[in-house]
């Protein structure tokens, strides 16, 4: 049995790495992919994890398959397709170490996946099955994204939801509120970003946001805020976890940290979400700050999850 398995996008984010001897600017190739993201953080808390997707027959899909493998995680439903390339992400750090993307994704073979290409076996397989909204942008992967929920929801799987909104990668925020909209019926455990609540609601308060989630059958909504920690809510109310205050050098990847280290909390717990108390959220979501603090002092979003006795010491201070 599979903690998570998660359908999405592995990539390469090519990062900013300083200027070169001739004046030119330098990228670091380094493995990402927000699903991607999520399973390493969790395997490294010690969770076994399946990841499905596809990546080019290329130098960049052998090195993320090298990756996904190398960390553990399970690659039965890892494509790899001559026809196209894998997805690459240029990544700008400003002197906080906040980010913004460049995509070469025309397309890029993460968009690519058929329904037909699905696991079934590994998707009934597993306790938790995780989606972000990247593999709705583009058929045929939103197709086999919604087949894939349709699988996991026929399996009993938990359904977990991390949107991730990148705006240069839909055709329009109208276009992207109707995709990202449309998986909220299937889910459990959703997070937000704080930019991402006008999208998935008609709200752009976080707690009006979360209320609006959970009316619609969300058990546990976390809208997280950055620095400011995260916002959770339940049925029972909502609260603020307190993030833990460090210097960041690259933020790729925080949401992610977080959320492997929100289900790694939930998945131990043994709860059903619909079970899930207030303070149990808010204690899932201390687990996943101290996860983030500890990523973001690393550059990468892959090489900085966290292991588990890293995170534990954090939680211990």
């Amino acid at each position: 049995m599979f903690s998570v398995t998660a359908l999405g996008e592995v990539l390469i984010d090519f990062t900013d790495s300083g200027i070169s001897a001739n004046g030119q600017k330098l990228f670091e190739r380094n493995p990402g992919g927000a699903p991607a993201n999520v399973l390493v953080a969790l395997q490294r808390l010690g969770h076994k994890t399946a990841f499905i997707g596809k990546v080019g027959n290329d130098m960049h899909g052998e090195f993320l398959r090298q990756t996904i493998v190398d960390n553990g995680i399970n690659v039965e439903g890892l494509i790899s397709d001559s026809k196209y390339f894998t997805t690459l992400a240029f990544v700008a750090l400003d002197e906080q170490g906040d980010r913004s993307f460049s995509f070469a994704r025309k397309p890029g073979a993460d968009t690519q996946l058929r329904a037909e290409e699905l696991p079934k076996d590994v998707i009934a397989n597993s306790k938790v099955f995780h989606v972000g909204s990247l593999s709705l942008t583009d058929e045929p992967a939103r197709s086999a994204t919604l087949e894939a929920l349709k699988l996991a929801e026929a399996a009993g799987c938990v359904m977990s939801y991390d949107p991730n909104y990148r705006d240069s990668l839909w055709t329009s925020a109208e276009a992207a509120s109707k995709q990202m909209r449309s998986l909220i019926p299937y889910m459990d455990l959703v997070k937000i970003s704080a930019e991402e609540c006008p999208l998935l609601t008609d709200f752009t308060e976080p707690a009006d946001a979360a209320k609006a989630l959970l009316d619609a059958g969300v058990s546990v909504v976390v809208v997280t805020l950055d620095a400011d920690g995260a916002f959770v809510a339940t049925n029972e109310g909502s609260q603020l976890v307190e993030s833990f205050r460090v210097e960041a050098v690259d933020t790729t990847g925080a949401g992610d940290s977080f959320w492997g280290g929100f289900l790694a909390a939930f998945c131990e717990s043994g709860k059903k979400p619909s079970e899930v108390s207030l303070k149990e959220a808010a204690e899932f979501a201390r687990f996943g700050n101290a996860v983030a603090s500890l990523c973001v002092r690393t550059r990468g979003a892959i090489p900085a999850m966290p292991e588990r006795d890293a995170v534990e010491a954090i939680l211990a201070e």
